[in-house]
C-alpha cells in the first residue's frame, strides 16, 4: 500500500497501515576468504613459542676483540717520483771528505739587490683625478674620461649587420625596379605624370572641403537616427579621403595598372 499522510483528525487514520519491510542485500564475501584464513594459520604456527624455535648460537672462538670497532688508518706509503726514486735527503758528507773549493755558497744580497735596482725599469705613475675639495683621489681609468673606444680597430667603421641590412634593401629595391620596368614594357602599368598627380591631389582636397562644409552644417544635437547615420557617413568619407591624400602626398612616383 502507498503511504499517504492525512491530518490527525481524519477518519482515514483509523485504517491500519501495513509496514513495508526492506530486505538488505547479502553481505559481500570474498572467494579468497578461506585461502587467507589458511595462510594466516600457517604463518602463526611456526612462532607460537617464546621467540624463534632455532637460533644460531655464536661460536666461542669468534669473540669481539679489543679496539676491533675503531677506525684504522691506511698503511703508510712512501712518496716516489715517476722514475721510482724516493724522496730522501742527501746523506751527510763524511768527515774525511773535502768540500768543493772556489765556489761561493753564500748569496750576496747587497750586490744582487743593487744590480736588480739598477736594471729595473721605472714604474709609470697611474693617472688620477681629484673629485672633492679635500683632495680625494680616484683612478682616471674608471672615471669614463679616458677615450678607450677610439683605440679599437673597428672604430669609425660601419658595423657588419648594418652593411648586410643596407645590401638587402638595395637588392630588394633593384628587384622592384626591374619588375616595374618589365611590366611597363609589357604595357600593363602606367606611370602617373606630375600634372595628373597634382590634379588628383587637388580634386581629393576639394572633395574633402565640400564634405567638411556639410559636416560643419550639421545640427549639434543628433536626436534622430537619420541625423546620426548622416554624421557617421560623412565622418567615414572624410577619413577615407584623408588616407588617400596622405598616400598620394607620401609617394611622388605612382604606377597604375591598365587593366
Amino acid at each position: 500500500m502507498s503511504t499517504i499522510k492525512f491530518p490527525p483528525e481524519s477518519i482515514y487514520n483509523l485504517i491500519p497501515i501495513e509496514e513495508i519491510k526492506t530486505e538488505k542485500p547479502q553481505r559481500y564475501m570474498s572467494k579468497f576468504r578461506a585461502q587467507v584464513k589458511h595462510e594466516k594459520r600457517l604463518n602463526k604456527a611456526c612462532n607460537k613459542t617464546m621467540g624463534p624455535a632455532k637460533v644460531d648460537v655464536p661460536s666461542p672462538e669468534k669473540y669481539l676483540l679489543k679496539h676491533a670497532k675503531e677506525l684504522k688508518l691506511s698503511e703508510k706509503q712512501h712518496f716516489s717520483y715517476l722514475n721510482g726514486e724516493t724522496l730522501k735527503k742527501p746523506q751527510i758528507p763524511a768527515k774525511a771528505e773535502q768540500p768543493l773549493m772556489r765556489i761561493q755558497t753564500k748569496k750576496d744580497f747587497v750586490k744582487t739587490n743593487a744590480i736588480e735596482n739598477i736594471m729595473a725599469v721605472p714604474r709609470k705613475p697611474q693617472p688620477i683625478y681629484a673629485d672633492t675639495k679635500t683632495g680625494d683621489k680616484q683612478l682616471l681609468e674608471h672615471s669614463g674620461l679616458v677615450p678607450k673606444y677610439i683605440k679599437k680597430k673597428d672604430f669609425g667603421k660601419i658595423p657588419k649587420y648594418l652593411q648586410q641590412r643596407t645590401e638587402k634593401v638595395r637588392m630588394a629595391q633593384e628587384e622592384y625596379d626591374s619588375y616595374v620596368k618589365e611590366r611597363m614594357k609589357q604595357g600593363s602599368m602606367k606611370k602617373l605624370s606630375e600634372e595628373e598627380h597634382s590634379n588628383i591631389l587637388q580634386g581629393l582636397k576639394k572633395n574633402w572641403g565640400e564634405l567638411h562644409h556639410q559636416y560643419q552644417g550639421l545640427s549639434v544635437v543628433t536626436d534622430t537616427i537619420t541625423k546620426k547615420h548622416r554624421k557617421e557617413r560623412l565622418e567615414l568619407e572624410m577619413k577615407q579621403l584623408e588616407q588617400d591624400i596622405d598616400l598620394i602626398e607620401r609617394y611622388k612616383t605612382i604606377y597604375i595598372a591598365n587593366n
